[in-house]
């Protein structure tokens, strides 16, 4: 199996090329670099994928290609040059417009130029939905996957691994919005071992590759299990108190990782897994998932003002 993975230097497309070696396949990681190594046991071919495609790519004899990108005229340049190969390209769940629901339509209108998303962040589903119609018409054949939020081992944005992190300190824990909102990650590693028997088998559609929906409370309760806290002490507050508190949802410093607004985003993460699974995703258990996060580097609320947040609570609520 001859595999070209555009990326491969960091989270899930090395993990994708990280596995296809290990499955024996012949691996091109065709990458600028800039972000990491690729995998021991897979050929790095220098590209930058802004500028011309390289004979190296256009001339191999690709089985499939599996591809990451969010930049409409690189997904142009590369399945122009390898059409006749299986695509597999992993898109969004960002690609729907509405978030509320977790219905496979209505989707963003596409935006077919590159955007900086250091200038608007809000480009990056009409971007994807945009690579997604160059690969539908051009490619012979494709799989479009839609994950969710990916998480696990060597995850950049620490949007999941904050909880790892903060359950395994123990102590009293600030738990965002209700038990029962819905939520769900997928596992890098599920996600890698799913794209590549989909480039195999040729496996072809549109799947929402995601993990199982479930709440919070449950969420919590797999991971704490996950890093050895068989008894956490989660204290819900609700979302117009952390509105209230500034504490921002969803990523980034101050911010408490998986919070969503509700109910405008209780759609966003409440994705039905089963078409993938039944095309073979095996999703792992969330405590398996759990321990490979304590390592990774987490932007998030402070243990300080977690403890301001819940004193405030209590407080308000008229204490423990």
């Amino acid at each position: 199996m001859r595999l070209l993975v555009l990326g491969g230097t960091r989270f899930l497309s090395r993990d994708v090329a990280t596995q296809a070696v290990a499955r024996g396949w012949d691996v091109t990681c065709a990458c600028r670099g800039e972000s990491g190594t690729v995998p021991e046991g897979a050929e790095r071919l220098a590209w930058d994928r802004a500028d011309a495609v390289p004979d190296a790519v256009a001339r191999g004899t690709w089985d499939a290609v599996i591809d990451v990108t969010r930049a409409p005229s690189h997904a142009r340049r590369a399945v122009e040059a390898t059409a006749d190969a299986h695509w597999v390209f992993v898109s969004t769940v960002s690609v729907y417009a509405d978030n509320a629901s977790p219905a496979m339509q209505p989707l963003v209108e596409p935006i077919t130029e590159d955007v900086d998303l250091s200038v608007d962040p809000e480009a990056y589903g009409g971007m994807k939905v945009a690579c997604e119609q160059v690969i539908q018409e051009r490619a012979a054949s494709w799989l479009v996957a839609r994950p969710g939020l990916i998480v696990g081992p060597g995850d950049p944005t620490g949007r999941f691994s904050y909880w790892p992190q903060r359950l395994a300190r123990g102590g009293e824990v600030l738990a965002p919005g209700r038990p029962d909102d819905v939520v769900q990650v997928i596992d890098v590693r599920d996600l890698a071992t799913w794209l590549l028997d989909a480039a195999e088998a040729r496996t072809t559609g549109v799947f929402d590759a995601v993990g199982t929906p479930m709440p919070f409370a449950e969420l919590l309760a797999a991971v704490a299990a996950g890093v050895g806290n068989t008894e956490p002490r989660l204290t819900w507050v609700d979302q117009a108190f952390l509105a209230a508190q500034e504490v921002e949802p969803w990523a980034g410093e101050g911010s408490l990782p998986l919070w969503l607004p509700r109910p405008e985003y209780d759609g966003m993460l409440a994705h039905d897994p089963a078409p993938a699974v039944e095309a073979g995703l095996r999703l792992r258990p969330l405590q398996e998932t759990a321990p490979g996060c304590l390592d990774s580097t987490v932007h998030a609320i402070s243990a300080e003002r977690e403890a301001e947040v819940l004193t405030a609570w209590h407080s308000r609520a008229g204490g423990i």
